[in-house]
Protein backbone atom coordinates (compact mmCIF):
# COMPACT_ATOMS: atom_id res chain seq x y z
CA UNK A 1 0.00 0.00 0.00
CA UNK A 2 1.27 3.42 -1.08
CA UNK A 3 0.40 7.33 -1.88
CA UNK A 4 -0.69 8.17 -5.41
CA UNK A 5 -0.90 11.39 -6.37
CA UNK A 6 -3.63 11.72 -9.62
CA UNK A 7 -7.04 11.80 -9.85
CA UNK A 8 -7.97 8.71 -12.23
CA UNK A 9 -11.40 8.20 -14.01
CA UNK A 10 -12.84 7.74 -17.69
CA UNK A 11 -14.52 9.56 -20.09
CA UNK A 12 -15.93 8.22 -23.10
CA UNK A 13 -13.18 5.98 -22.90
CA UNK A 14 -10.68 8.45 -22.46
CA UNK A 15 -8.27 7.82 -19.18
CA UNK A 16 -8.10 11.25 -17.00
CA UNK A 17 -5.70 11.87 -14.92
CA UNK A 18 -5.41 14.83 -13.20
CA UNK A 19 -2.81 15.59 -10.53
CA UNK A 20 -3.72 19.27 -9.69
CA UNK A 21 -6.98 19.51 -7.79
CA UNK A 22 -8.82 21.60 -6.02
CA UNK A 23 -10.41 19.07 -3.04
CA UNK A 24 -13.79 20.86 -3.61
CA UNK A 25 -14.18 21.87 -7.58
CA UNK A 26 -16.66 20.45 -8.30
CA UNK A 27 -17.60 17.87 -11.11
CA UNK A 28 -19.93 20.41 -12.66
CA UNK A 29 -17.17 23.08 -12.70
CA UNK A 30 -15.28 20.47 -14.49
CA UNK A 31 -17.60 19.49 -17.38
CA UNK A 32 -18.32 23.21 -18.32
CA UNK A 33 -15.46 25.25 -17.58
CA UNK A 34 -12.41 22.53 -18.25
CA UNK A 35 -13.91 20.37 -20.59
CA UNK A 36 -16.46 22.82 -22.63
CA UNK A 37 -19.57 19.85 -21.78
CA UNK A 38 -22.56 22.61 -21.60
CA UNK A 39 -24.96 20.23 -21.57
CA UNK A 40 -24.55 19.56 -17.77
CA UNK A 41 -26.13 22.70 -16.54
CA UNK A 42 -26.13 24.65 -13.07
CA UNK A 43 -30.01 25.36 -11.97
CA UNK A 44 -30.10 24.98 -8.14
CA UNK A 45 -26.41 24.11 -7.09
CA UNK A 46 -27.66 22.03 -4.14
CA UNK A 47 -29.05 18.83 -5.73
CA UNK A 48 -32.60 19.90 -6.32
CA UNK A 49 -33.32 20.30 -9.74
CA UNK A 50 -31.42 17.85 -11.59
CA UNK A 51 -30.20 20.12 -14.40
CA UNK A 52 -26.94 18.90 -13.03
CA UNK A 53 -27.52 15.08 -13.58
CA UNK A 54 -24.93 13.19 -14.97
CA UNK A 55 -24.30 9.36 -14.48
CA UNK A 56 -21.23 6.89 -12.49
CA UNK A 57 -20.32 3.93 -13.72
CA UNK A 58 -18.42 1.47 -11.45
CA UNK A 59 -17.65 -2.48 -10.75
CA UNK A 60 -20.62 -4.01 -9.30
CA UNK A 61 -20.09 -6.35 -6.36
CA UNK A 62 -18.93 -8.95 -8.38
CA UNK A 63 -15.92 -7.10 -10.10
CA UNK A 64 -17.30 -8.63 -13.39
CA UNK A 65 -20.44 -6.00 -14.29
CA UNK A 66 -20.99 -2.43 -14.56
CA UNK A 67 -23.22 -0.52 -12.20
CA UNK A 68 -24.77 2.85 -13.09
CA UNK A 69 -26.30 5.18 -11.40
CA UNK A 70 -27.00 8.85 -11.52
CA UNK A 71 -25.74 11.41 -9.64
CA UNK A 72 -25.49 15.48 -8.85
CA UNK A 73 -22.37 16.77 -10.80
CA UNK A 74 -23.43 20.23 -8.56
CA UNK A 75 -22.37 19.29 -5.18
CA UNK A 76 -19.98 16.05 -6.54
CA UNK A 77 -16.62 16.98 -5.83
CA UNK A 78 -14.34 16.15 -8.84
CA UNK A 79 -11.76 14.10 -6.98
CA UNK A 80 -14.33 12.02 -6.22
CA UNK A 81 -15.11 10.66 -9.75
CA UNK A 82 -11.70 8.34 -8.74
CA UNK A 83 -12.24 4.74 -10.30
CA UNK A 84 -15.25 5.47 -11.86
CA UNK A 85 -16.28 5.78 -15.29
CA UNK A 86 -18.34 9.52 -16.05
CA UNK A 87 -21.01 9.62 -18.81
CA UNK A 88 -22.53 12.97 -19.94
CA UNK A 89 -25.31 14.02 -22.25
CA UNK A 90 -22.78 14.20 -24.41
CA UNK A 91 -21.54 10.66 -23.69
CA UNK A 92 -24.87 8.97 -25.13
CA UNK A 93 -24.74 10.14 -29.06
CA UNK A 94 -20.70 10.55 -29.78
CA UNK A 95 -21.44 9.91 -33.46
CA UNK A 96 -23.49 13.28 -34.02
CA UNK A 97 -25.58 11.94 -36.58
CA UNK A 98 -28.01 9.40 -34.20
CA UNK A 99 -29.33 10.21 -30.66
CA UNK A 100 -29.71 7.17 -27.96
CA UNK A 101 -33.21 5.77 -27.31
CA UNK A 102 -33.66 8.26 -24.61
CA UNK A 103 -32.89 11.28 -26.39
CA UNK A 104 -35.14 9.82 -29.11
CA UNK A 105 -37.62 9.25 -27.17
CA UNK A 106 -37.71 12.60 -25.57
CA UNK A 107 -38.33 14.09 -29.07
CA UNK A 108 -40.65 11.81 -30.07
CA UNK A 109 -42.86 13.06 -27.09
CA UNK A 110 -42.33 16.61 -27.46
CA UNK A 111 -40.21 16.27 -23.99
CA UNK A 112 -38.67 19.04 -24.12
CA UNK A 113 -39.82 23.06 -24.28
CA UNK A 114 -37.32 25.70 -23.23
CA UNK A 115 -34.39 22.40 -23.36
CA UNK A 116 -32.88 23.83 -20.13
CA UNK A 117 -33.91 20.93 -17.98
CA UNK A 118 -33.53 18.44 -20.61
CA UNK A 119 -30.18 17.56 -20.04
CA UNK A 120 -30.41 16.34 -16.56
CA UNK A 121 -33.94 14.55 -17.74
CA UNK A 122 -31.99 12.19 -20.12
CA UNK A 123 -29.54 11.39 -17.95
CA UNK A 124 -32.03 9.94 -15.10
CA UNK A 125 -33.65 7.94 -18.23
CA UNK A 126 -30.68 6.73 -19.13
CA UNK A 127 -30.06 5.36 -15.53
CA UNK A 128 -33.47 4.02 -15.79
CA UNK A 129 -32.34 2.53 -19.11
CA UNK A 130 -29.57 0.49 -18.09
CA UNK A 131 -30.99 -0.37 -14.08
CA UNK A 132 -34.58 -1.19 -14.83
CA UNK A 133 -36.01 -3.94 -17.93
CA UNK A 134 -39.35 -2.99 -17.81
CA UNK A 135 -40.20 -0.47 -14.61
CA UNK A 136 -44.02 0.69 -14.03
CA UNK A 137 -45.05 3.96 -13.18
CA UNK A 138 -44.32 3.98 -9.81
CA UNK A 139 -40.14 3.59 -10.56
CA UNK A 140 -40.68 6.16 -13.34
CA UNK A 141 -41.95 8.43 -11.27
CA UNK A 142 -39.23 7.81 -8.95
CA UNK A 143 -36.37 7.59 -10.91
CA UNK A 144 -37.62 11.32 -12.28
CA UNK A 145 -37.94 12.58 -8.86
CA UNK A 146 -34.89 14.51 -8.54
CA UNK A 147 -35.00 16.36 -12.08
CA UNK A 148 -37.76 19.67 -11.97
CA UNK A 149 -39.23 20.79 -15.53
CA UNK A 150 -41.04 24.33 -15.44
CA UNK A 151 -42.57 23.38 -18.60
CA UNK A 152 -44.15 20.08 -19.62
CA UNK A 153 -45.92 19.07 -17.04
CA UNK A 154 -44.07 16.03 -16.77
CA UNK A 155 -46.68 13.97 -18.84
CA UNK A 156 -44.59 13.55 -22.23
CA UNK A 157 -41.32 12.91 -19.97
CA UNK A 158 -42.65 10.31 -18.61
CA UNK A 159 -44.57 8.96 -22.27
CA UNK A 160 -41.12 9.11 -23.55
CA UNK A 161 -39.69 6.78 -20.08
CA UNK A 162 -42.39 4.18 -21.24
CA UNK A 163 -41.21 4.16 -24.75
CA UNK A 164 -37.39 4.70 -24.79
CA UNK A 165 -37.00 0.90 -24.95
CA UNK A 166 -39.05 0.47 -28.09
CA UNK A 167 -36.04 2.58 -30.02
CA UNK A 168 -33.80 0.51 -27.89
CA UNK A 169 -30.96 -0.87 -30.59
CA UNK A 170 -28.64 -2.66 -28.39
CA UNK A 171 -26.04 -1.85 -31.12
CA UNK A 172 -23.59 -1.52 -28.08
CA UNK A 173 -23.16 -0.64 -24.65
CA UNK A 174 -24.77 2.39 -24.37
CA UNK A 175 -28.10 1.83 -26.29
CA UNK A 176 -28.60 -1.48 -24.60
CA UNK A 177 -31.24 -1.96 -22.16
CA UNK A 178 -31.45 -3.27 -18.76
CA UNK A 179 -31.90 -7.18 -18.79
CA UNK A 180 -30.84 -7.42 -22.26
CA UNK A 181 -27.12 -8.94 -23.56
CA UNK A 182 -24.36 -6.36 -23.91
CA UNK A 183 -21.05 -6.14 -24.62
CA UNK A 184 -19.65 -4.31 -20.65
CA UNK A 185 -16.36 -5.90 -21.67
CA UNK A 186 -14.76 -2.79 -22.43
CA UNK A 187 -15.98 -0.45 -19.89
CA UNK A 188 -15.50 -3.55 -17.10
CA UNK A 189 -11.68 -3.96 -17.72
CA UNK A 190 -11.04 -0.23 -18.12
CA UNK A 191 -12.39 0.24 -14.51
CA UNK A 192 -10.45 -2.54 -13.36
CA UNK A 193 -7.23 -0.66 -14.72
CA UNK A 194 -7.86 1.90 -11.97
CA UNK A 195 -8.36 -0.86 -9.12
CA UNK A 196 -5.38 -0.44 -6.65
CA UNK A 197 -4.65 0.10 -2.74
CA UNK A 198 -3.06 2.95 -2.51
CA UNK A 199 -4.06 6.34 -0.82
CA UNK A 200 -5.19 8.92 -2.94
CA UNK A 201 -3.78 12.36 -2.08
CA UNK A 202 -4.41 15.09 -4.16
CA UNK A 203 -4.63 19.11 -3.91
CA UNK A 204 -3.98 22.85 -5.05
CA UNK A 205 -2.62 26.01 -3.90
CA UNK A 206 -2.02 23.92 0.14
CA UNK A 207 -5.44 22.10 0.38
CA UNK A 208 -5.75 19.04 0.17
CA UNK A 209 -7.81 15.44 -0.65
CA UNK A 210 -6.99 12.49 1.46
CA UNK A 211 -8.89 9.63 -0.10
CA UNK A 212 -7.79 6.87 2.46
CA UNK A 213 -7.75 2.86 0.66
CA UNK A 214 -8.28 1.27 4.09
CA UNK A 215 -9.84 1.20 7.99
CA UNK A 216 -6.74 1.68 9.30
CA UNK A 217 -5.26 4.33 7.21
CA UNK A 218 -8.84 6.39 7.90
CA UNK A 219 -7.97 6.14 11.40
CA UNK A 220 -4.09 7.41 10.81
CA UNK A 221 -5.54 9.93 8.52
CA UNK A 222 -7.93 11.81 11.17
CA UNK A 223 -5.67 11.02 14.37
CA UNK A 224 -3.63 13.31 12.21
CA UNK A 225 -5.99 16.01 11.08
CA UNK A 226 -8.36 15.89 13.89
CA UNK A 227 -10.22 18.83 12.22
CA UNK A 228 -10.53 17.33 8.89
CA UNK A 229 -13.95 17.32 7.19
CA UNK A 230 -15.19 14.00 6.05
CA UNK A 231 -16.85 13.19 3.30
CA UNK A 232 -18.85 10.77 2.05
CA UNK A 233 -21.92 11.22 -0.45
CA UNK A 234 -20.91 15.17 -0.48
CA UNK A 235 -25.07 15.64 -0.26
CA UNK A 236 -24.38 18.18 2.91
CA UNK A 237 -20.96 19.01 2.63
CA UNK A 238 -21.27 19.92 -1.22
CA UNK A 239 -23.73 23.02 0.12
CA UNK A 240 -21.36 24.11 1.96
CA UNK A 241 -19.22 25.03 -0.52
CA UNK A 242 -21.86 25.92 -3.07
CA UNK A 243 -24.00 28.00 -1.12
CA UNK A 244 -21.71 28.87 2.11
CA UNK A 245 -18.62 29.10 0.33
CA UNK A 246 -16.85 27.39 3.32
CA UNK A 247 -12.85 26.63 2.11
CA UNK A 248 -12.50 23.18 3.27
CA UNK A 249 -8.80 21.88 4.39
CA UNK A 250 -8.19 18.65 4.42
CA UNK A 251 -10.95 16.95 3.05
CA UNK A 252 -11.12 13.38 3.97
CA UNK A 253 -13.13 11.27 1.59
CA UNK A 254 -14.38 7.88 2.74
CA UNK A 255 -15.32 6.47 -0.45
CA UNK A 256 -12.35 4.14 -1.05
CA UNK A 257 -12.05 2.72 2.27
CA UNK A 258 -12.37 -0.91 1.65
CA UNK A 259 -15.36 -2.57 2.98
CA UNK A 260 -16.73 0.84 4.30
CA UNK A 261 -19.93 0.38 2.38
CA UNK A 262 -20.26 -3.17 3.67
CA UNK A 263 -23.56 -4.69 4.36
CA UNK A 264 -24.13 -8.03 6.96
CA UNK A 265 -27.27 -9.05 8.70
CA UNK A 266 -26.43 -11.48 11.57
CA UNK A 267 -28.51 -13.33 13.64
CA UNK A 268 -29.05 -10.34 15.98
CA UNK A 269 -28.97 -7.21 13.75
CA UNK A 270 -28.28 -5.95 10.31
CA UNK A 271 -24.80 -4.27 10.15
CA UNK A 272 -24.29 -1.20 7.70
CA UNK A 273 -20.96 0.38 6.69
CA UNK A 274 -20.90 3.84 7.14
CA UNK A 275 -19.78 4.24 3.57
CA UNK A 276 -22.84 2.57 1.87
CA UNK A 277 -25.12 4.43 0.28
CA UNK A 278 -28.62 4.89 0.16
CA UNK A 279 -29.56 2.88 -2.54
CA UNK A 280 -27.68 -0.21 -1.31
CA UNK A 281 -28.65 0.45 2.67
CA UNK A 282 -31.66 0.75 2.23
CA UNK A 283 -33.35 -2.37 0.24
CA UNK A 284 -31.32 -4.38 3.89
CA UNK A 285 -33.62 -2.15 5.67
CA UNK A 286 -36.75 -3.24 4.08
CA UNK A 287 -36.15 -6.54 4.41
CA UNK A 288 -36.54 -6.27 7.68
CA UNK A 289 -38.85 -3.39 7.96
CA UNK A 290 -41.06 -3.20 5.32
CA UNK A 291 -43.22 -0.14 6.90
CA UNK A 292 -40.71 2.25 6.02
CA UNK A 293 -41.07 2.13 2.22
CA UNK A 294 -42.91 5.24 2.29
CA UNK A 295 -40.40 7.42 4.24
CA UNK A 296 -37.24 5.97 2.18
CA UNK A 297 -39.41 6.86 -1.15
CA UNK A 298 -40.09 10.38 0.20
CA UNK A 299 -36.82 11.03 1.78
CA UNK A 300 -34.63 12.20 -1.31
CA UNK A 301 -34.20 11.57 -5.14
CA UNK A 302 -32.45 8.55 -7.01
CA UNK A 303 -29.04 11.41 -7.65
CA UNK A 304 -29.31 12.09 -3.83
CA UNK A 305 -29.88 8.18 -2.40
CA UNK A 306 -27.21 7.06 -4.89
CA UNK A 307 -24.76 9.22 -3.50
CA UNK A 308 -25.42 9.76 0.40
CA UNK A 309 -24.99 7.76 2.99
CA UNK A 310 -26.52 6.11 5.71
CA UNK A 311 -23.66 6.70 8.04
CA UNK A 312 -23.67 10.40 6.78
CA UNK A 313 -26.86 10.63 7.76
CA UNK A 314 -26.62 9.82 11.07
CA UNK A 315 -23.44 11.18 11.86
CA UNK A 316 -24.56 14.31 10.80
CA UNK A 317 -26.68 14.77 13.39
CA UNK A 318 -29.40 16.78 11.97
CA UNK A 319 -32.48 17.13 14.44
CA UNK A 320 -34.64 17.05 10.88
CA UNK A 321 -32.76 14.34 9.56
CA UNK A 322 -34.90 11.70 8.19
CA UNK A 323 -33.56 8.44 9.33
CA UNK A 324 -32.94 8.73 12.94
CA UNK A 325 -36.64 8.81 14.23
CA UNK A 326 -36.79 5.34 12.82
CA UNK A 327 -33.48 4.02 14.28
CA UNK A 328 -33.67 5.46 17.51
CA UNK A 329 -36.70 3.79 17.57
CA UNK A 330 -35.64 0.41 16.20
CA UNK A 331 -32.74 0.69 19.13
CA UNK A 332 -29.43 1.44 16.66
CA UNK A 333 -26.33 1.96 17.86
CA UNK A 334 -23.43 3.56 16.17
CA UNK A 335 -19.75 1.70 16.10
CA UNK A 336 -16.78 4.36 16.19
CA UNK A 337 -13.30 4.15 15.18
CA UNK A 338 -10.19 6.30 16.07
CA UNK A 339 -6.36 4.79 16.13
CA UNK A 340 -7.40 3.79 19.76
CA UNK A 341 -9.78 0.92 18.83
CA UNK A 342 -13.85 1.08 18.23
CA UNK A 343 -16.33 1.60 21.06
CA UNK A 344 -20.37 1.35 20.41
CA UNK A 345 -22.82 4.13 21.55
CA UNK A 346 -26.02 3.71 21.10
CA UNK A 347 -27.92 6.27 18.71
CA UNK A 348 -29.82 7.77 21.71
CA UNK A 349 -26.90 8.37 23.60
CA UNK A 350 -24.97 9.41 20.65
CA UNK A 351 -26.77 13.19 20.16
CA UNK A 352 -25.80 15.26 23.00
CA UNK A 353 -26.58 18.49 21.50
CA UNK A 354 -27.88 20.46 18.67
CA UNK A 355 -24.95 19.27 16.27
CA UNK A 356 -23.14 17.68 19.20
CA UNK A 357 -22.42 14.35 19.12
CA UNK A 358 -20.41 11.96 21.33
CA UNK A 359 -17.45 11.75 18.86
CA UNK A 360 -14.21 12.63 20.92
CA UNK A 361 -10.91 13.62 18.31
CA UNK A 362 -10.38 11.57 15.63
CA UNK A 363 -12.99 9.42 15.89
CA UNK A 364 -15.37 8.03 13.10
CA UNK A 365 -18.69 6.43 12.93
CA UNK A 366 -17.51 2.88 11.17
CA UNK A 367 -20.75 1.49 10.78
CA UNK A 368 -24.83 1.95 12.00
CA UNK A 369 -25.92 -1.39 13.48
CA UNK A 370 -29.76 -2.36 13.68
CA UNK A 371 -31.30 -5.08 15.98
CA UNK A 372 -33.45 -7.26 14.09
CA UNK A 373 -37.29 -6.52 15.14
CA UNK A 374 -38.42 -9.01 17.91
CA UNK A 375 -41.43 -11.37 16.66
CA UNK A 376 -44.50 -9.65 16.97
CA UNK A 377 -42.49 -6.01 16.90
CA UNK A 378 -43.51 -3.56 13.89
CA UNK A 379 -41.67 -0.42 13.18
CA UNK A 380 -43.33 2.52 12.00
CA UNK A 381 -42.44 6.28 10.69
CA UNK A 382 -44.22 8.97 9.64
CA UNK A 383 -42.95 12.11 8.11
CA UNK A 384 -44.67 15.56 7.89
CA UNK A 385 -43.37 17.94 5.53
CA UNK A 386 -44.30 20.80 3.47
CA UNK A 387 -43.91 19.36 0.01
CA UNK A 388 -44.78 15.53 -0.60
CA UNK A 389 -41.36 14.81 -2.32
CA UNK A 390 -37.80 15.63 -1.88
CA UNK A 391 -38.50 18.26 1.10
CA UNK A 392 -37.09 18.44 4.81
CA UNK A 393 -38.97 17.25 7.42
CA UNK A 394 -41.19 19.40 9.54
CA UNK A 395 -42.07 16.41 12.23
CA UNK A 396 -41.08 13.38 11.96
CA UNK A 397 -42.10 10.27 13.98
CA UNK A 398 -40.60 6.63 14.38
CA UNK A 399 -42.44 4.04 16.29
CA UNK A 400 -41.60 0.39 17.31
CA UNK A 401 -44.38 -1.34 19.21
CA UNK A 402 -45.25 -4.96 20.36
CA UNK A 403 -48.67 -6.25 20.70
CA UNK A 404 -49.71 -8.50 22.62
CA UNK A 405 -53.23 -9.42 22.68
CA UNK A 406 -54.28 -5.78 21.57
CA UNK A 407 -51.80 -4.58 24.67
CA UNK A 408 -48.39 -2.43 23.71
CA UNK A 409 -45.82 -3.52 24.38
CA UNK A 410 -41.80 -2.73 24.38
CA UNK A 411 -42.79 0.37 22.64
CA UNK A 412 -40.05 3.35 22.04
CA UNK A 413 -41.29 6.45 20.17
CA UNK A 414 -38.48 8.63 19.06
CA UNK A 415 -39.19 12.25 17.53
CA UNK A 416 -37.26 14.56 14.66
CA UNK A 417 -37.80 18.48 14.16
CA UNK A 418 -39.34 18.67 17.94
CA UNK A 419 -35.90 19.16 19.85
CA UNK A 420 -32.47 20.05 19.41
CA UNK A 421 -31.82 16.17 18.80
CA UNK A 422 -33.74 13.06 17.78
CA UNK A 423 -35.04 12.62 20.90
CA UNK A 424 -37.68 9.71 22.36
CA UNK A 425 -40.88 11.11 24.10
CA UNK A 426 -41.04 9.15 27.06
CA UNK A 427 -43.91 10.65 28.98
CA UNK A 428 -45.78 9.19 25.96
CA UNK A 429 -44.01 5.90 25.69
CA UNK A 430 -45.19 5.03 29.74
CA UNK A 431 -48.99 6.14 28.68
CA UNK A 432 -48.69 3.17 26.62
CA UNK A 433 -46.42 1.12 27.52
CA UNK A 434 -48.71 -2.13 28.94
CA UNK A 435 -52.01 -0.38 28.10
CA UNK A 436 -54.47 -1.78 25.25
CA UNK A 437 -54.20 0.56 22.36
CA UNK A 438 -57.51 2.06 22.21
CA UNK A 439 -58.73 5.51 22.19
CA UNK A 440 -57.94 6.02 25.50
CA UNK A 441 -54.55 5.60 25.79
CA UNK A 442 -53.87 7.33 22.76
CA UNK A 443 -55.51 10.37 24.03
CA UNK A 444 -53.22 10.12 27.26
CA UNK A 445 -50.42 9.71 25.26
CA UNK A 446 -51.12 12.41 22.99
CA UNK A 447 -51.68 14.74 25.89
CA UNK A 448 -48.16 13.17 27.49
CA UNK A 449 -46.32 14.23 23.92
CA UNK A 450 -47.09 17.91 24.99
CA UNK A 451 -44.92 18.00 28.07
CA UNK A 452 -42.13 15.62 26.31
CA UNK A 453 -41.10 18.35 24.20
CA UNK A 454 -41.15 22.88 23.57
CA UNK A 455 -40.83 22.62 19.80
CA UNK A 456 -39.81 26.22 18.31
CA UNK A 457 -40.70 27.94 15.69
CA UNK A 458 -38.92 28.51 12.17
CA UNK A 459 -39.37 28.21 8.40
CA UNK A 460 -40.64 24.88 7.92
CA UNK A 461 -43.16 24.80 10.65
CA UNK A 462 -44.92 26.58 13.83
CA UNK A 463 -44.56 25.34 17.25
CA UNK A 464 -47.94 25.20 17.68
CA UNK A 465 -48.41 23.31 13.78
CA UNK A 466 -45.62 21.07 15.38
CA UNK A 467 -47.61 20.44 18.32
CA UNK A 468 -50.52 19.29 16.83
CA UNK A 469 -49.04 17.09 14.75
CA UNK A 470 -47.03 15.43 16.85
CA UNK A 471 -50.14 14.44 19.08
CA UNK A 472 -51.93 13.63 15.68
CA UNK A 473 -49.21 11.39 14.31
CA UNK A 474 -49.85 8.93 17.71
CA UNK A 475 -53.64 8.95 16.13
CA UNK A 476 -52.29 7.90 12.85
CA UNK A 477 -50.07 5.14 14.33
CA UNK A 478 -53.07 3.48 16.32
CA UNK A 479 -55.52 3.72 12.93
CA UNK A 480 -52.37 1.95 11.50
CA UNK A 481 -51.90 -1.11 13.81
CA UNK A 482 -55.20 -1.35 13.36
CA UNK A 483 -55.09 -1.89 9.65
CA UNK A 484 -57.48 1.57 9.33
CA UNK A 485 -54.62 3.99 7.90
CA UNK A 486 -54.64 5.16 4.20
CA UNK A 487 -50.59 5.57 3.05
CA UNK A 488 -50.36 8.53 1.87
CA UNK A 489 -48.00 7.31 -0.56
CA UNK A 490 -51.03 6.03 -2.28
CA UNK A 491 -52.31 9.46 -3.40
CA UNK A 492 -49.09 10.98 -3.92
CA UNK A 493 -48.19 8.27 -6.62
CA UNK A 494 -49.96 6.89 -9.56
CA UNK A 495 -50.02 3.72 -9.54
Amino acid sequence: MGVRNAVRFFLDGELVELDEVDPTRTVLEYLREDRARVGTKEGCAEGDCGACTVVLAELDTTGDDVRVRAVNACIQFLATLDGKALLTVESLSRSGDALHPVQQAMVNEHGSQCGFCTPGFVMSLFALFKTEADPGRVAIDDALAGNLCRCTGYRPIIAAAESMYELAGGGDWLTTPAGQDSDAADIVANLKSLEDTDDLVVGMSGRRFIAPASVESLAAVLDENPGATILAGGTDVGLWVTKHYRELDPVVYVGRVAGFDAIDVTDTAIEIGAGATLTDAVPALLQHFPDLEELFLRWASPPIRNAATLGGNVANGSPIGDSMPALLAAGAAVELRSVGGSRTVTLEDFYIGYQVKDLKPGEFVERIRVPLPAPGSQLKSYKISKRFDQDITAVCLGASIRLDEGVARDVRLAYGGMAATIRRARGAEAALEGKPLDDSSIAAAMNAVESDFTPLTDMRASAEYRRIVSRNLLKRLQLDLAGEAQSVYAYGRAS
